[in-house]
């Protein structure tokens, strides 16, 4: 049978349907129909049928197995030879010394394991059937058997110096780990240090970076400005202590502000707020002036000024801590005392 459409189009012949009904009636029978197109032809490789090629390829991955033991080792010397220290510079040899032992190591291994396997291992591929999860005896004696086939395959037990490459590799890496965790021998596991900073009673509150004392005269509604404590550049204090004070300070129509974390904590508008993220210690310094909020480039973690900087989007899981600031007799700004939390990300004895 045939039909025509009505704009004298040609005549089309109807679907037949018949088979794919038939297909959907008898289910997972139907995949009986398509052939099983099995494995192509094994190709060899050149270490398989050339024993120069696999003994130089077994050099290659000894060679890299040794790469990240020397990285290992060269993580370990510079972790002890070059400390941070306190200066930029300083800081900048070590972190790169540290992260080329470290690269070294980790691309070692990664590096030996895969050629190792494309190289070394059998690459004939193999199908077993789905079965249930809880095999029978009989199954789990030959993935047993064909685990021990497999070290052989690998050739492990026969070559011996790549053996000693791997475990040496192996068990050294992970003094790149707990190093760092461990910490330097004698160093000072304090942790109260994590809980202050410079900022004390009175404290005058001074422009970033000329160190100019601040009046709340001068902060404009919806202005953004920079603050340390009064005298900061003058002290011999160590570089991450200056760090830990810088303080973002914004005034807000007073109405604006729902909540702040403690009573009378800003001035006439006035709040002021570390400046160091609590995700993991990014300088937070973008404010949208119509939402109040502040936002840390590194991972977008959005604070409401308005709403004591509480998070309102990103990873961050805790709120700016705030600093609780009032005016003296002059008009001048100042810090009512230090901050009341740690500032900056969590650490073992700051959980929120």
């Amino acid at each position: 049978m045939s039909t025509t459409h009505d704009h004298g189009h040609d005549e089309l012949e109807p679907r037949d349907t018949a088979g794919s009904d038939l297909a959907l009636r008898q289910g997972d029978d139907a995949v009986d129909k398509f052939e099983n197109p099995g494995f192509g032809p094994h190709r060899p490789r050149r270490s398989d049928v050339e024993p120069e090629a696999n003994k130089r390829a077994e050099r290659q991955v000894v060679a890299l197995f040794t790469i990240s033991i020397l990285g290992t080792i060269g993580f370990v010397a510079a972790y002890f030879a070059l400390p941070p220290g306190e200066t930029i510079a300083s800081m900048r040899v070590s972190n790169l010394a540290l992260g080329l032992g470290l690269a070294f190591a980790l691309l070692g291994i990664g590096l030996a394991a895969v050629h190792w396997a494309k190289s070394l291992m059998n690459d004939h591929e193999k199908a077993e059937d789905r079965h249930a999860q809880r095999s029978s005896d009989q199954t789990r004696a030959e993935a047993v058997a064909a685990l021990k086939e497999g070290a052989q395959d690998s050739a492990i037990g026969r070559r011996g110096v790549l053996k000693g490459a791997l475990v040496s590799s192996l068990a050294l890496f992970p003094l790149t780990i707990a190093l760092p965790l461990i910490g330097e021998v004698g160093e000072d596991w304090n942790v109260s240090k994590f809980k202050r900073t410079m900022w004390a009673r009175n404290k005058k509150l001074t422009i970033d970076p000329t160190g100019r004392p601040i009046k709340a005269s001068d902060v404009t509604i919806g202005s953004v400005v920079h603050v340390i404590p009064e005298g900061l550049h003058e002290t011999e204090a160590p570089l991450d202590e200056k760090a830990k004070a810088v303080v973002l300070l914004v005034r807000l129509d007073p109405r604006d502000i729902k909540s702040e974390q403690g009573e009378g904590w800003s001035y006439d508008g006035i709040v002021a707020f570390s400046k160091i993220c609590t995700h993991v210690g990014c300088p937070v310094a973008l404010y949208e002036q119509h939402t109040h909020h502040l936002l840390c480039p590194c991972h977008q973690s959005t604070f409401d000024v308005a709403d004591g900087a509480k998070v309102v989007f990103g990873p961050a899981k805790r709120p700016l801590p705030q600093l609780p600031i009032t005016v003296d007799d002059e008009g001048y700004l100042v810090a009512q005392s230090d901050f009341h939390e740690p500032i900056g990300p969590s650490f073992w004895e700051r959980l929120r």
